[in-house]
């Protein structure tokens, strides 16, 4: 439900085409070194770019550049968009035997932009349809046929959403209808609003005050305004040809309907701006963009249509230049290559929808791209986990809502404002240019400087040995030494008597560490064997356990040290209800004779240690001795 004044949404929640120029990616990267033996490789990441335009004109400029490899990875959030790059990138590859320059190019320009096509547009696009649905499900059809295509990353269900935009495709008007007309004229109601009916004066307002004063005036204002109206942006032809939807621009959508989620295929693109941005504005052959009192010569149809016969031109020459260098290839080195560079000299590989949060967390992905590309649509992807996944002194490019008619000049400052926010907080610099930025914003990536926090791609290191404890990794030098155990808390100042450090000390084996569920029940009565070892720390009581001792502990010399197990506690013998006698032949006594302070208020006497001890271990120190 749209409000009075309309939505102000007027680019839509799909794009289906991009708001800025198309762009030679190869002129955007960063300068490489040429590198002996194989041909380079260009990594280039496109986030949102929605019509290949990047990937045609970067295909149309190699020869100016020296020999490389390219390998583009698309990264979208809908399949309708794959799907239409799919049905592009195979137009524009097209052998000239089947279908010319110039049919080509119309072909295009109708079924990128235009609402309606004509009759042999349609039947063209249905027949492409009908082979990718037969391709899809047979992988190794579809690398042979398409082997500059990569589907491989997409998932299983994404290739069966994939085979069911290309089944609607597929079908007739008559089996699934898509009245686009309607479509189109519903959409531009909840645009305008209340200005439905003064729609021709906004047109007029939104070309010369918006378009024009942001650079675009090569825009006509009767093409405008006709693609404001019937969805007709470039009209080669006679206007009584174009009368069949153009159903490469539907997509689905979960709608509700008397209280229920409903999926429906309808238009949500762009009404606003349209699609004389990408190939319309600019051109490499100045003579096409003269004016004329003030007015531009060329319409921004015709410049688009001149600019995109000479992309397929100079697609064709470098096909027919690659294939002519295959055979020196093989003559020279003996031996056809699997993949020369020559033959197949681009792969266009698309990622799944929505990877670009966890594109890091894949080793081949993480820091392999030489640029990325995000388009305004999709600046909110951009985070220190996307900019992870860039080469040290990668570049970023994001693309601007300079063209995006609803946005006044506070917003578009704002916009850029929040640009260089997102991309400074994911590790990026901003390149100095002259002026503000207004189409694209350009950033570097920032060095990594050492001793800097690990990123998301790195692992955590370990501390040094050096700076671990020294008292837990080495014994103490001198035995004679007190040992850190011997520092008693403040529950022991009141301890009947001290200890004296015997004139040897050995540290328990981890044999001696015993748990105390593994000992068995205490007999009743204590009797100390002849070589009884000196008491530990654990044996000198609180003081309100030792209330009725009548003596204090005498250490005999030469006495082993207690293992930390035989501390229990005190609810382990709360209940024996006198003195402990320990099994015959025992040379030391066992963890339960350490008895707890409620045991040991009825002790008669003290306990006589055997004649060999030694220091205390640092376990002894338990929490019971402390108040």
């Amino acid at each position: 439900m749209t409000t009075v004044t309309g939505s102000g949404e007027g680019f839509g929640s799909v794009a289906w085409w991009g708001l800025s120029p198309a762009l030679d990616l190869q002129a955007e990267c960063p300068p490489d070194a040429p590198s002996p033996g194989d041909p380079q490789e260009l990594d280039i990441l496109l986030l949102g770019s929605v019509d290949a335009r990047h990937i045609l004109r970067t295909l149309a400029q190699t020869r100016r550049w020296p020999p490389r490899k390219l390998n583009f990875f698309v990264l979208e959030n809908n399949l309708e968009a794959v799907a239409r790059q799919i049905l592009i990138l195979n137009l524009a590859f097209e052998p000239p035997e089947s279908m010319g320059l110039q049919e080509k190019s119309e072909t295009f320009l109708e079924l990128w932009g235009n609402g309606l096509v004509r009759t042999q547009v349609a039947e063209y696009v249905r027949a492409q349809a009908q082979r990718m649905r037969r391709l899809l499900p047979e992988p190794e059809d579809l690398a042979a046929q398409l082997p500059r295509l990569s589907l491989e990353a997409l998932k299983y269900r994404e290739r069966d959403s994939l085979e069911a935009v290309f089944t609607f495709w597929a079908a007739s008007e008559a089996k699934a209808s898509f009245p686009l007309s309607r479509l189109w004229d519903a959409r531009l109601r909840g645009y305008l609003g209340s200005r439905y009916d003064a729609r021709i004066g906004v047109s007029d307002w939104d070309l010369h005050m918006k378009l024009h004063e942001r650079g675009a005036r090569v825009i006509n204002s009767r093409e405008f305004r006709r693609w404001r109206e019937t969805s007709v942006a470039f009209e080669i032809r006679d206007a009584s040809a174009y009368q069949l939807p153009n159903r490469t621009l539907a997509s689905g959508r979960l709608m509700s309907h008397r209280g229920e989620r409903v999926a429906v295929r309808g238009y949500w693109g762009d009404v606003a701006t349209g699609p004389f941005v990408a190939f319309g504005i600019e051109s490499d052959d100045e003579s096409i963009l003269k004016s004329c009192n003030g007015t531009p010569v060329k319409c921004a149809g015709e410049i688009s249509l001149h600019n995109v016969t000479s992309l397929f031109r100079s697609l064709v020459a470098a096909e027919e230049e690659g294939s002519g260098a295959e055979p020196e290839t093989e003559a020279e080195g003996g031996a056809p290559e699997s993949d020369p560079a020559g033959s197949r000299p681009f792969r266009v590989h698309f990622l799944p929808l929505g990877a670009a949060p966890t594109l890091h967390h894949r080793k081949r992905y993480s820091s392999r791209f030489h640029l990325l590309y995000v388009s305004c649509g999709m600046v909110h992807q951009l985070s220190p986990e996307l900019g992870a996944c860039l080469a040290p002194g990668g570049r970023l490019i994001v693309e601007l809502a300079r063209y995006l008619v609803d946005l006044r000049p506070n917003q578009l400052e704002s916009f850029c404002d929040r640009v260089r926010e997102l991309a400074e907080a994911a590790g990026f610099a901003p390149e100095s240019h002259e002026g503000p930025p207004e189409t694209f914003a350009r950033f570097s990536r920032k060095p990594q400087p050492e001793g800097e926090v690990p990123s998301v791609c790195q692992k955590a290191k370990a501390p040094p040995l050096e700076e671990t404890n020294a008292e837990i990794l080495t014994p103490p030098p001198d035995p004679q030494e007190p040992a850190p155990s011997e520092i008693q808390s403040s529950s022991q100042a009141e301890a009947p008597g001290a200890l004296t450090p015997p004139p040897k000390a050995s540290e328990p084996a981890p044999s001696e560490i015993q748990s105390p569920s593994s000992q068995a029940d205490p007999p009743a009565a204590l009797t100390p064997p002849p070589g009884a070892s000196e008491p530990s720390l654990s044996e000198i009581q609180s003081p309100s356990s030792n209330a009725d001792a009548p003596g204090a502990l005498t250490p005999p010399p030469g006495a082993s040290e207690h293992s930390p197990s035989e501390i229990l506690s005190p609810s382990s013998s709360a209940d024996a209800p006198g003195a402990l006698t320990p099994p015959p032949g025992a040379c030391e006594p066992a963890p339960s004779e350490i008895l707890s302070p409620s045991s040991n208020a009825d002790a008669s006497g003290a306990l006589t240690p055997p004649p060999k001890a030694s220091e205390p271990a640092p376990s002894e120190i338990q929490p019971l001795f402390q108040c």
